[in-house]
């Protein structure tokens, strides 16, 4: 805890199977740890156990490769159905090279593979299976609010985490890719730092500060704790923020 903000994982939630109720498996384990939701919580979710819950695991021997996906497979080399379902989720690649394609997602994000993952995932007997993000993690997010809302009365915000890697800095983070309830942006700018001066560009991401703070307490690999539960932040002013807020328009990309 650090000036009453604090965050806790939310262990003995299990592997999560298609159709599965994501509210009563996090109550539930909420409870089984002693902790319950109050006024003002956030619930940070990792986007794997949405997905799984969503059905949104891929067969891969169910995916055939088109011409591009069998020249970028080669190019990157990658099996050409991983490559088809990367295609398929996205809107542009940006970059490639042996062992990674970068694309740009269809839900705006840019990093490597559309988030397309084959880790802690049950393939069967093989190696070929898929775990794709949630169609619309924002949407998500908020029937996982609204749910937990009506069995707890508690006003809470949702996030929904994933890990991602940033340009020009090594490691991956988690970021915010689904929100509801929370102020996702803090914009600043038009106030006044300590000494006066205008503030022009301060916008402050909120959602993804959070998520990356979630995301360390969860951890990435073989925790097996995909929730968190967050403490003590300043109580929400806008009901309307999505995550879908902290893409960077287009016309905006400074980088292309």
């Amino acid at each position: 805890m650090l000036g009453g903000f604090s965050i806790a994982p939310i262990p003995g939630i299990g592997l999560v199977a298609p159709g599965d109720d994501l509210a009563s498996l996090l109550l539930d384990a909420l409870a089984e740890a002693g902790l319950e939701l109050r006024r003002g919580d956030m619930l940070a979710v990792a986007q794997k156990i949405v997905s799984k819950a969503e059905g949104r695991q891929v067969d891969l021997d169910s995916v055939t490769a088109s011409e591009e996906a069998r020249a970028l497979a080669a190019q990157t080399d990658k099996d050409p159905r991983l490559v088809q379902l990367i295609l398929d989720e996205s809107t542009e690649v940006v970059r490639r090279k042996p062992g990674v394609l970068i694309v740009r997602h269809r839900l705006g994000l840019v990093g490597a593979h559309a988030g397309v993952d084959q880790s802690n995932i049950d393939h069967g007997e093989g190696d070929d299976a898929a775990l794709l993000l949630p169609v619309d993690p924002d949407a998500s997010a908020a029937r996982l609010r609204a749910e937990l809302l009506a069995r707890t009365g508690c006003e809470i915000g949702v996030l929904i985490t994933d890990s991602a890697n940033r340009p020009w800095r090594l490691g991956t983070v988690g970021i915010a890719i689904g929100a509801a309830g929370l102020d996702v942006l803090d914009d600043r700018r038009g106030g006044t730092d300590l000494y006066g001066r205008e503030l022009k560009v301060t916008l402050i991401n909120r959602a993804d500060s959070i998520a990356a703070a979630a995301t360390l307490a969860m951890g990435e690999t073989t925790e097996r704790t995909p929730a968190a539960l967050v403490r003590g932040l300043p109580p929400a002013n806008a009901t309307d923020h999505t995550a879908k807020m902290v893409v960077r328009p287009l016309d905006e990309d400074l980088f292309r």
